[in-house]
């Protein structure tokens, strides 16, 4: 992993890395680690795995959970991830022997391995999940000493109660046995997926340890662009600096799109402040069509729903905004459909009321959003830079 990419994340990674390594010494432990989209959670998460791994002989499993709503996907794709984690490895032989007759060969030449398992059996995983990663450490452990299972993309799973119960379940069954379980569960998602957790089981609350990571500050995001254009040897001027950092609001997946498009402006190994403009406008389009929803992207195509959002993203930095503020600097067309706008953008999930400001007072709901609105308002003509 590029160490740029984890400027001020080292707290965070190390209260990670500490909890896998109280996992080790076989004390159950169970983070949430949570953030605004594109903030890089789960790419710290592997920056994670990879030193459980190195420093911790960690058996590390990421799953990617997109899509999952039911226990028994979950486990197998958890189980699944283990089979195909082990290819090659030291252990590879132990694993498929855990595993027995419920492995078989994918891929055009069989030289994949996939677990393969009847719904029965599955059924009886989920609730024999403790059991068997016992039984798996049981195996491995002259190779790996713990488990650090990370279960990522749980938007799925977040609103399901089951799956809340049978954490809890998980939880309290290795707290409570005498026979130690070294596991370290780390669970990747925004806020509100944490929030739906506990509103299905509340005893989730006390059982996370919250690992929340921040925006970069501006000097964070700054030292981000000067550490990774001087890797190729690109100088960047202040005033560019300055224009770049700006623009990525302290998301690192927008600084690394601003950084890219204005790399490619480049033709004499320092960046001005006229290639950092050209870069944030080049990347606008980049953004918008990667990391929006396709709804939002869709819903955004109308120029007056355009303008309304130019004019409210341009005006001061901030996510906060209140209708009658916005509908001050509107013409007469914009005005009339500032309501439906403001309707159609909240079922979509990008504004909400915000109560803590009063009548008529919105916030977006994710920085990204915001972000990606202020860097779409430069491509509008006559933007100003």
């Amino acid at each position: 992993m590029p160490v740029e990419f984890f400027v001020g994340r080292v707290a965070e990674v190390d209260r990670l890395n500490s909890a896998v390594a109280e996992a080790a010494a076989q004390r159950l432990r169970v983070a949430f680690l949570t953030g605004e989209r594109g903030i890089g959670k789960s790419s710290l998460a592997r920056f994670v795995r990879y030193l459980a791994e190195r420093d911790h002989q960690a058996l590390g499993l990421h799953t990617f959970l997109g899509g999952v709503t039911s226990l028994e996907e979950m486990v197998r794709r958890v189980f699944d991830r283990l089979l195909k984690e082990s290819v090659g490895r030291s252990w590879q032989g132990k694993v498929e022997e855990f595993f027995g007759n419920h492995i078989r060969k994918v891929g055009l030449f069989g030289v994949d391995l996939e677990f393969g398992v009847s719904g029965g059996d599955l059924y009886r995983m989920v609730h024999d999940f403790a059991p068997a990663l016992r039984r798996l450490v049981e195996r491995v452990k002259e190779e790996r000493k713990v488990i650090l299972l990370i279960l990522d993309d749980i938007n799925g799973l977040a609103t399901s109660e089951p799956f809340g119960n049978w954490l809890k379940s998980l939880v309290d069954e290795i707290a409570t046995s005498e026979e130690p379980l070294p596991l370290c569960l780390v669970l990747v998602g925004l806020e509100e997926r944490r929030q739906s957790l506990i509103d299905r089981q509340q005893s989730l609350a006390r059982v996370f340890d919250i690992v929340d990571i921040r925006p970069w500050s501006p000097d964070e995001t700054a030292s981000f662009f000067q550490n990774a254009f001087a890797k190729v040897n690109i100088q960047v001027d202040a005033a560019a600096l300055s224009v770049l950092a700006q623009y990525a609001g302290g998301l690192p997946v927008l600084a690394h799109e601003i950084g890219d498009a204005a790399f490619r402006m480049d033709e004499d190994g320092k960046i001005d402040f006229n290639e950092s403009v050209a870069g944030v406008l080049a990347a606008a389009d980049i953004v918008g069509r990667k990391y929006l929803e396709p709804r939002v992207f869709e819903a955004i195509r109308s120029e007056r729903y355009r303008a309304i959002l130019r004019k409210m993203v341009t005006k001061q930095f901030d996510v906060r905004f209140k209708r009658g503020d916005v509908r001050k600097d509107l013409d007469g067309r914009e005005v009339k459909v500032l309501d439906n706008f403001l309707r159609r953008m909240r079922t979509l999930g990008v504004v909400r009321p915000d109560p803590e400001g009063g009548p008529g007072a919105y916030r977006f709901d994710n920085l990204l959003h915001y972000l990606y609105f202020r860097l779409a308002a430069q491509r509008a003509p006559g933007a100003g830079h």
